[in-house]
């Protein structure tokens, strides 16, 4: 009676042989060790079945790669037919899952970043660019829209909203008319520092209020040695942008979009600013409205209107878009067919300003407006709430008794009533942009 090999006194080892149909090929058997360093000539059966299978496989990619010959005679039909019996059937794999799918499209578009990051990279001195293929070029934005098929009817009486606005509008002073982007460039001596600031500072804006964005550029400028030029920021590490804008919105992806656009100014701008919309949102992080505004405010060119949330926002109060518009880029595009050229500079500036101070996005202060008394002009506005209106009765009338007990006299009175109330709109402002979180610009 045989007796049967322990694992400890036998092992695998592997046997080199010549192929049968290549000389320069060199296979290897797995054949069973004895502890005296002999190979066993012993094989099991599942050991050759995946020898043999192997050696079918690599004949079979041979004669479909480049025709070769048959294969020699000593190959028997017999070890053929076994190769064949031993060999799996080749399953299809399953289909990818919708999380699979969600992941390689969000690989695809991190390639494609870096495609882009890559076309716009420096190239250093004494080294010779490679050539571009059309895959590795970045995907060209196609032409933003300048017109509707059809214009978009005027709304009734939008000349006499607009007029209340601008009147409005002219007896305070908003964060964007100090704290704009066209703010930027006061402080830059070179006409070209001058657009440049301009279009970073638009850059920043976005997702961020006025008060933060001034700030912020105000430290790259500091960063920078004292003026925001093309130059500057491509010399400027990552790290140093970083740190100046860190309190705007998004910094993280702004500083890339800084760099990145500074590249594309210096090598295909000659480092100034564009002059065109669709060269302007080429650049990374530039959208329409940056585009307008940045022309109008750096060149001097209306060539359209700049749409932001506060514009969408109020333009749909006050019913000038029927059916209402859903984003900044219907809302130009009904705005631009039927709003005078003249006005295009300018609504962009009034209604932010409008919409920073009175039409807030939450709690807007139609007691405040001149538009919340004609339903005509601003049919959303609301009803002024009693009981805020009762507060302020009661402060007024605690303000005149005041006055009066410290023996003021009736215009030095009616002063400290007007100082009192004011007093009482900023709490009241401070309460509801608390609320907001914040009122974007």
């Amino acid at each position: 009676m045989a007796r049967k090999r322990s694992a400890s006194t036998a092992r695998l080892s592997l046997v080199a042989r010549p192929s049968p149909y290549d000389a320069a090929v060199t296979l290897f058997d797995a054949a069973e060790t004895s502890p005296n360093g002999f190979a066993s000539p012993r094989r099991s059966t599942r050991t050759r079945k995946v020898v043999e299978y192997a050696e079918v496989e690599a004949e079979e990619a041979e004669d479909s790669e480049d025709a070769a010959p048959p294969a020699p005679a000593d190959v028997s039909p017999q070890k053929r037919r076994r190769a064949n019996a031993g060999r799996l059937p080749r399953e299809q794999p399953p289909p990818p899952s919708p999380a699979k799918k969600r992941k390689a499209a969000v690989a695809a578009v991190k390639v494609e970043e870096a495609d882009i990051e890559d076309a716009v990279r420096p190239v250093p001195a004494g080294v010779s660019e490679p050539a571009r293929t059309a895959s590795a070029s970045p995907r060209k934005s196609k032409p933003l829209r300048t017109a509707l098929a059809a214009p978009h009817p005027a709304p009734a009486r939008w000349e006499e909203a607009y007029a209340a606005v601008r009147e409005m509008r002219a007896r305070f002073v908003a964060p964007v008319d100090t704290m704009g982007c066209a703010s930027a460039q006061l402080h830059e001596i070179d006409p070209v520092g001058r657009r440049v600031s301009t279009l970073v500072s638009l850059m920043l804006s976005s997702q961020t209020k006025d008060e933060v964005t001034a700030a912020a550029t105000e430290r790259l400028r500091a960063a920078l040695g004292g003026s925001i030029t093309v130059p500057a920021l491509v010399a400027a590490d990552a790290s140093t942008i970083s740190s100046a804008i860190a309190s705007v919105g998004f910094w993280r992806r702004k500083t890339q979009y800084v760099k990145q656009a500074a590249l594309r100014l210096r090598d295909d701008f000659a480092c100034d600013v564009p002059q065109t919309v669709d060269e302007l949102c080429s650049l990374p992080g530039v959208g329409p409205k940056m585009a307008f505004l940045c022309l109008q405010a750096a060149w001097n060119i209306n060539d359209g209107i700049g749409v932001d949330v506060h514009v969408h926002r109020i333009t749909n109060r006050f019913g000038w878009h029927v059916p209402p518009s859903k984003n900044p880029e219907e809302t130009r595009l009904n705005l631009q067919s039927w709003l005078p050229k003249a006005l295009h500079p300018e609504i962009n500036h009034l209604l932010v300003g409008f919409g920073q101070t009175i039409c807030l996005p939450v709690g807007p202060r139609c007691a405040d407006c001149a538009l919340s008394s004609d339903a005509g002009l601003c049919p959303s506005a609301q009803a002024p709430r009693a009981k805020q209106n009762r507060a302020r009765k009661a402060l007024l009338l605690r303000a005149d008794a005041d006055a009066r007990a410290v023996g003021l006299k009736a215009e030095e009175a009616e002063m400290f009533s007007a100082l009192a109330f004011e007093v009482h709109a900023i709490k009241d402002e401070k309460e509801e942009e608390k609320e907001l979180g914040g009122t974007l610009s």
